[in-house]
Order: C-alpha cells, then structure tokens, then sequence
C-alpha cells in the first residue's frame, strides 16, 4: 500500500529505469537488476533473492577480508529502501510475466 510521503533531504529520488539483466530459475539468486535513478546514476549488480518467505532485494557487495560483505551502494533511508526494494521486485515480477507470456522461461 502507499503510505505517506517520508521526509526527504533536500531532493526526491526518481527512479527513471530499472532493467531485468538475468532472470535465474536454479538456486535462490532470481535475478540481476540495474537500476537508474534521476537519468544520471545507474546502480548494477542488484540481485532479486528468494527468502526463506519472501523474495528481497541484495545491493551490490563485496568481501572484505574478514569476511563480512559490505554494500557497495545502498539507500540510506528505510523509505528509500521501501522505495527501491518495491519498484525492483515490481520491475522482476513484469519481467517473470512477460517472458513466460513468451514462452522463454520453462518449468523444469
């Protein structure tokens, strides 16, 4: 649902292109997105990860040596997060749509 608008800090995020790179059916990795934001900042290697009950978003990461994963980019505020984490998995379940209308993904 929508809910009111959170408070921003000086300027509103506008997410201008988010694209489906892969679709995966094997494993719990789903998908890998880039999305643009304002036309001006393009954020790749986001992945679309089945939970143990809900599909969530993982910002790009890397491994630092002891181990831990550290985000590369990721939204500082949880409205902002809400706001990408909704648009991304509204973006893979169209994407998941349109290529089974198609015939491209098939059922094991």
């Amino acid at each position: 649902g929508r809910s009111s608008r959170p408070e921003r800090h000086g300027f509103i995020m506008n997410i201008t292109d988010i694209k489906v790179r892969r679709l995966l059916q094997e494993g719990r990795l789903r998908a890998v997105v880039s999305v643009t934001v304002d036309d001006e900042l393009a954020i790749h290697d986001i992945k679309v990860i089945e939970g143990p009950e809900r599909l969530f978003v993982a910002m790009p990461s890397r491994k630092e040596v002891n181990g831990i994963f550290r985000d590369i980019a990721h939204p500082i505020s949880p409205a902002a997060r809400h706001q990408f984490e909704d648009a991304i998995l509204n973006a893979y379940q169209h994407e998941v749509e349109a290529q089974s209308l198609h015939g491209v993904v098939h059922a094991n």
